[in-house]
């Protein structure tokens, strides 16, 4: 019956440390272990361990697999520490999906740093890879770990990029609506955040009904304020491309006072919305809403000819006949 060390001795250990593993005894049985996971963890994160990995991987049987990656998720530090780098996550990638038992070794270091995993550049693609192969109960725990945290991801640089993915592929319908949910309950708090814009933008790009009337309405009344920044534009330009949510933006617009809506019109990015509000009322042929806001915006006609306004202006001056 073949040993631990057995299993072992057939990973090619980098050039200039030796593969043998002394017999019991001869060693502290911690240094012994330190040196395997050493070599192990070479293996893992440098550039010149493709190749032996792929050796590994190649020639290892079931149990010397299982071997191999009991010992890269024996500590959730040292597992962490690899996925965190650039080629060891893109190794743990490579074995996530072998085989159900192999993903039951990676399900428990995974949950217990999910957050700090999830939010990291490299570590947050082995989240996403474990979220698509495990086995639909443990997809479950893991869908439930990312609606706990769902907001903090979102605000994150790294996390805002993973919550998006793992929203678009989402195969389940309860879980990927109750993420859209929780983006759209909080939209105007994301949409203030400059990560969590980019969550809100997303699902805004997915056409999908409700989660679009949902930040409509989390949205209404904030739209003009939002459209004089750079990120909020962008997502308000979003809901101007849906009729349902394009009624909250016009409505807003016209209901600005004074000169609020000429200093928006010639601001350099909600120049940008009032362009495609005049644009998409006219497309959709909501000819009422269309001349109001026309008509608002014409005492301001010789203000906007000049810098971000122009494009305002030319249409304006197409309605006069």
């Amino acid at each position: 019956m073949s040993t631990v060390s057995d299993a072992l001795q057939h990973i090619p250990f980098s050039k200039g440390i030796s593969g043998y593993i002394p017999p019991p005894g001869f060693a502290p049985r911690a240094t012994v272990a330190n040196s395997r996971l050493d070599s192990l963890f070479n293996i893992m994160t440098s550039g010149e361990g493709l190749a032996q990995f792929k050796d590994i991987i190649s020639k290892s049987d079931r149990k010397e697999l299982h071997m191999m990656v009991s010992s890269l998720t024996s500590d959730s530090d040292y597992f962490t520490k690899i996925v965190r780098n650039v080629y060891g996550s893109r190794r743990v990638q490579k074995l996530l999906g072998i085989s159900d038992d192999v993903d039951a070794f990676f399900y428990a270091p995974i949950l217990r740093r999910f957050f700090h995993i999830i939010t990291d550049k490299y570590a947050s693609y082995v989240a996403m890879r474990a979220m698509l192969v495990f086995e639909q109960k443990k997809k479950y725990v893991m869908y439930e770990h990312l609606l706990h945290h769902a907001l903090d991801i979102a605000c994150n640089q790294y996390g805002c990029i993973a919550l998006n993915e793992i929203i678009t592929d989402a195969d389940d319908p309860f879980y990927r609506n109750l993420l859209l949910e929780v983006v759209a309950r909080n939209a105007l708090y994301l949409s203030n955040d400059p990560s969590g814009n980019f969550v809100v933008q997303h699902v805004l790009k997915l056409y999908d009904l409700r989660c679009t009337h949902n930040v409509a309405v989390s949205l209404r009344g904030h739209c003009v304020d939002l459209a004089f920044k750079k990120y909020g534009s962008y997502i308000v330009e979003k809901l101007l491309d849906m009729e349902m949510s394009m009624d909250v933006v016009v409505v807003e617009l016209l209901e600005c006072e004074g000169d609020r809506l000429m200093r928006l019109a010639r601001n350099e990015f909600g120049s940008f919305v009032v362009v495609k509000a005049l644009r998409v009322t006219n497309e959709m042929n909501r000819v009422d809403i269309f001349r109001r806001l026309v008509q608002k915006l014409m005492p301001f006609l010789h203000l906007l000819r000049r810098s971000h306004g122009s494009n305002i202006a030319n249409i304006l001056e197409s309605t006069i006949s």
